[in-house]
């Protein structure tokens, strides 16, 4: 479940034991967000959304995160990847040898990922998982956790969602947060008056303690391409925090 300014639509803790790299966890209902519209209505929403999508849409990984990823984690282990989308992230992180659980909450875009795994050959280094996830997480903690766009026209309880991701960060791993800070003239939102939080204010609503140290914090500008080749430049936030114990 990803909303991209770029034009796409995409769909990227401490717990008692870190599932296995081959056979994560299995998932169960966690603790709920504060109420919110159905989960049926975002799946509907989602799910009519991937269904009328080109499969090869959003196939290609975030160039920021992996610019990330060969600063600060230069070495794989397990994430997750949340709003998974077509998983151009999950795809990737796989192919350079992590073990991803790529969750969305439409069947039609997992099995686009699991289709994508098994043409590249990674499908055991991908576990699909659907959840809404204001509704139920995944199960366990995760070296890397990330949160590209995550973004959706249906209401959501979005910092109880980030929250709950910060808890599914294992100690020495990171937290990676990517989204809008501008509206791009192609977007769902054009034309509204938005405030977009500072990347300040997205770190304060995490309501992290001392074991946690910021490794990026920052706004910077980029060129964006929308439907039918049209570019702008947009903003983004970017957050990487590091939970150190």
């Amino acid at each position: 479940m990803r909303l991209c300014n770029s034009g796409s639509l995409r769909r990227s803790v401490v717990a008692a034991a870190r599932p296995s790299a081959r056979h994560p966890a299995p998932d169960r209902p966690r603790r709920k967000a504060p109420p919110v519209n159905s989960a049926n209505e975002s799946a509907v929403f989602w799910e009519k959304h991937y269904a009328g999508m080109d499969a090869r849409w959003g196939t290609k990984p975030n160039p920021v995160l992996t610019a990330l990823l060969a600063d600060l984690a230069p070495a794989p282990g397990t994430s997750l990847d949340l709003g998974c989308g077509h998983g151009g992230d999950a795809l990737w992180l796989a192919a350079q040898g992590w073990d991803v659980t790529a969750v969305d909450v439409s069947q039609t875009a997992l099995d686009r990922v699991a289709a994508g795994a098994a043409a590249t050959g990674v499908t055991d280094r991908i576990h699909t998982r659907r959840h809404d996830l204001a509704e139920t997480f995944p199960d366990g903690t995760f070296d890397l956790v990330t949160a590209a766009y995550f973004h959706s026209p249906i209401t959501m309880a979005r910092e109880h969602v980030l929250r709950r991701a910060a808890e599914a960060v294992a100690p020495g791993g990171l937290l990676i947060v990517i989204e809008h800070a501008s509206t791009a003239p192609w977007s769902w939102q054009a034309g509204q008056d938005i405030r977009y939080p500072t990347p300040d204010d997205v770190i304060a609503s995490l309501r992290l303690d001392d074991t946690w140290r910021v490794e990026r914090g920052d706004a910077p500008q980029r060129t964006a391409t929308g439907p039918e080749g049209r570019t702008a430049t947009v903003t983004d936030n970017i957050i990487a925090v590091r939970r150190t114990s």
